[in-house]
């Protein structure tokens, strides 16, 4: 069982599960997977999700190749995932934390265009102005002209997955830096190429 304290590392991680909506999903998950760079996140996978962790913008840059690749194949794929950082007792794969900012996946991502959908709800632990802290995040996704509308318990983003990405990493990179020792974690749903009519 993890220890109660915090850990001393910056350490972020996301656990996540990728379902293409198709009866070749473990292809697709698979195709993807053999497309994205992860050497320089710790990774491990079971039979529920998959666990990435270290630096923040290997994190990001290999949980958007992921699903962008996935999305790419044109059937309905949702990516829904978990962001964490200060996480108490959180240091296994530390090393990770060693690695350069060059992310290996960026510009494969940027060459593909992919619209997404996505919900996403920010939790800044034990902080009394969480609620100004998201409101100042949601104008950062008015910022990148992503943001579409607050729902029940979320913030909806709609436009090229790089640019909702782009938001997601942005907000959760700002909410993190309240304070030094601040967990937060930030939940996601992503959706593309969905037969649904979109609710606006």
């Amino acid at each position: 069982m993890q220890g109660l304290s915090c850990g001393t590392s910056r350490i972020v991680g996301c656990r996540f599960s990728v379902y293409p909506m198709t009866d070749n999903f473990v292809d697709v998950i698979k195709g993807a997977l053999e497309e994205v760079d992860t050497s320089k996140v710790w990774q491990y996978t079971d039979d529920v999700s998959t666990c990435i962790r270290g630096r923040s913008e290997h994190v990001f840059d290999v949980a958007k190749a992921i699903f962008i690749h996935a999305a790419k194949t044109g059937v309905h794929v949702v990516f829904n995932g978990t962001f964490s950082i200060g996480c108490p007792g959180d240091s296994e794969g530390d090393t990770y934390m060693s690695q350069d900012d060059r992310r290996m996946n960026e510009e494969k991502s940027q060459a593909e265009k992919v619209t997404a959908a996505s919900q996403f709800a920010l939790y800044p632990m034990n902080n009394p102005d969480y609620m100004q802290i998201i409101a100042d995040q949601v104008q950062v996704a008015e910022k990148h002209g992503t943001f579409t509308k607050g729902v029940h318990y979320a913030s909806r983003l709609d436009g090229d997955a790089n640019d909702v990405f782009r938001t997601l990493e942005e907000a959760f990179t700002n909410t993190s830096k309240t304070s030094d020792r601040s967990h937060v974690t930030m939940t996601v749903a992503i959706s593309a190429n969905s037969p649904s009519k979109k609710d606006m």
